[in-house]
């Protein structure tokens, strides 16, 4: 088959690659339909992976129709049209069964696409390890698009959401508006907030954040926030972008017994945590990955009911022979990228 194989910073290749095998009984081969480039991928395409790995398939997100099937596998058949959950699991313990993958008791949490270790999602097949729990059938309703955005980006956004306690009433702030901002923008008016600030430097993002009903501001937003709030400040922050600049930034955003919620990947080795400010704050800080199908019962029927809209995010779509195009243009922010989707 063929696959994008990561060899080197900014050296995302389209070459052959072994077909996927199952593995073990409960493993199922996926043939990929449509697969998306994530905002965690250009840590990998910039030379700041995961591993020291080169030559691995890349990638976390992908839809498609099951093609084999392993005999340990109950709820899945061959051309049943799936969504993969970028985080997988055993599948068979209690956190799991919760839908708690990172707490998963047989320590079988993974990621597509980070080394060899589990090959990734942008690749024309795809082994699903514990298949009956890591995909599932693209719900009635959905289309394929809205499905991709399942297996990684809107859960995420709505995990960030979640963490920071977003709820009626509140006054949000979302730093950094990729396609996962974005989502957290619109879902924070879907739990109710009643002001949302938004924060990038580019213009054209902040734009269509204020298309979806929020403030959108550059780069004097603590000013103008804390203007528009009468120095209150915000009462939730979800940062979406991991650098400590922008993680600086959303602690400064909210006020007293603020929340913040950190969703973006940092790898800073050394952080300066404003521990004083803090204190004096009362503020929650929380950092972390998601557990993909916890959200999944929440999400399915906002997207049925049209409450969330996560297809408009996509702005190309290209074939994967492409991809290495597609990664250039996702890192340079060229032509309005924002979620990049590959076919076969």
């Amino acid at each position: 088959m063929k696959a994008l194989l990561y060899q080197g910073a900014r050296d995302i290749r389209y070459e052959g690659f072994p077909d996927p095998t199952l593995a073990d009984d409960r493993d199922v081969i996926v043939k990929m339909e449509r697969c998306g480039i994530c905002g965690s991928d250009l840590h990998i395409y910039t030379g700041h992976g995961f591993s020291a790995d080169l030559g691995f398939c890349v990638g976390h997100e992908a839809v498609g129709e099951v093609v084999e099937v392993g005999r340990g596998v109950q709820r899945l058949k061959s051309g049943d049209k799936v969504m993969i959950s970028a985080a997988v699991g055993c599948g068979a313990c209690g956190p799991c069964l919760a839908g708690e993958i990172n707490l998963c008791a047989n320590n079988a949490m993974q990621c597509y696409g980070l080394s060899h270790r589990l090959e990734g999602c942008q690749a024309e097949a795809i082994r699903v390890p514990a298949a009956d729990f890591n995909c599932a059938p693209i719900p009635e309703g959905l289309t394929a698009d809205q499905a991709l955005m399942l297996t990684d980006n809107l859960p995420t956004a709505w995990h960030g959401l979640r963490y920071a306690e977003v709820g009626p009433g509140k006054t949000v702030v979302v730093v950094g508006l990729g396609p996962i901002g974005l989502m957290a923008v619109e879902g924070a008016f879907v739990l109710g907030a009643s002001r949302v600030f938004a924060i990038d430097r580019v213009p054209e993002r902040r734009a269509i954040a204020e298309s979806l009903g929020a403030q959108a501001f550059g780069e004097d937003a603590i000013a103008q926030i804390a203007a528009a709030t009468s120095g209150r400040m915000a009462d939730c922050a979800v940062e979406a972008v991991g650098a400590d600049e922008t993680i600086a930034l959303a602690m400064k955003a909210v006020g007293r017994m603020g929340v913040v919620s950190v969703i973006g990947v940092n790898q800073s080795r050394g952080f300066d945590f404003p521990m004083g400010v803090s204190f004096m704050k009362n503020l929650t800080f929380r950092i972390g990955t998601c557990s993909v199908p916890k959200w999944w019962p929440e999400l399915i029927p906002l997207i049925q009911g049209g409450r969330l809209r996560p297809e408009r995010y996509i702005t190309h779509q290209m074939p994967l022979s492409e991809g290495a195009e597609a990664y250039r243009l996702f890192d340079a922010r060229e032509a309005g990228a924002l979620k990049m989707v590959l076919t076969p």
